[in-house]
């Protein structure tokens, strides 16, 4: 039985084969079940859906945004990353650290999985944010907001299908169309039949189509946000781009 349980967050994630937000939420929370009496639960603050699964006999630390975990924190860590929904998550790790009654301090490295959020700079100061191991309408909306954030110059996106979405898949997809222009995208390909519907600048078919397209339109100084769930396969538009403008 674990000692802890982190739970990082609720969304619609796989709401084709789960049903309902809810339905997700109950999953996750099976976590919380197979706790031991006296165990921590690391949740997100403000978090509703979870509310029916806390246990009296569990001690339960929020973190985020008015929790007992904040950013401010994070202050004696010197952490390798500025965005928000790192720094997010890092909050969640800090509240289990200290669950097991570790408190980090320093420089804290991390070496984050293939495709998930890594930047490449290129000839010609373009940066490549590969981001296109997995994709949800949470993720997306946090990849564009570090976008607009982070890129000094351009903010271009190729945003691909966002997957087992069910019957609310177009909606999500029309959503994450409006976001990124509010994020500051001035050029949007979009890849695949379901991100049609974002209305970018420019759509195609499938991977193929846009590592074809995509070196075409850039231009010096741009920053890229590659991003689709793992069946598009957008890691060919990252190597297409990568073989048009080598580092020097």
């Amino acid at each position: 039985e674990p000692d802890v349980a982190v739970i990082t967050n609720i969304g619609p994630v796989h709401i084709e084969l789960l049903g309902s937000i809810e339905a997700i939420a109950a999953a996750k929370a099976e976590l919380l079940a197979g706790l031991r009496p006296g165990a921590t639960a690391v949740l997100p603050a403000a978090e509703p859906l979870l509310e029916p699964f806390l246990r009296d006999d569990v001690h339960t630390v929020r973190f985020g945004p008015g929790g007992d975990v904040t950013d401010s924190d994070l202050a004696g860590l010197e952490l390798g990353f500025a965005s928000a929904h790192m720094r997010l998550n890092a909050t969640a790790a800090l509240a289990a650290a200290r669950a097991i009654g570790v408190e980090p301090a320093g420089r804290i490295e991390v070496a984050l999985s293939a495709m998930r959020g890594q930047q490449r700079v290129l000839a010609d100061d373009v940066t490549v944010v590969e981001d296109c191991y997995n994709a949800n309408p949470m993720s997306m909306r946090a990849a564009l907001d570090d976008l607009q954030r982070s890129a000094p110059g351009r903010r271009v996106a190729v945003l691909g299908d966002m997957l087992e979405l069910g019957e609310e898949a177009a909606a999500h997809h029309v959503a994450i169309g409006e976001h990124a222009r509010s994020a500051g995208v001035e050029l949007l390909v979009t890849v695949g039949p379901h991100a049609a519907a974002m209305a970018g600048d420019h759509a195609v078919a499938d991977a193929a189509g846009a590592a074809a397209l995509v070196p075409g339109l850039l231009a010096p100084g741009d920053t890229v946000l590659v991003k689709a769930s793992r069946g598009v396969g957008l890691e060919a538009v990252v190597a297409a781009l990568v073989d048009a403008r080598p580092a020097a």
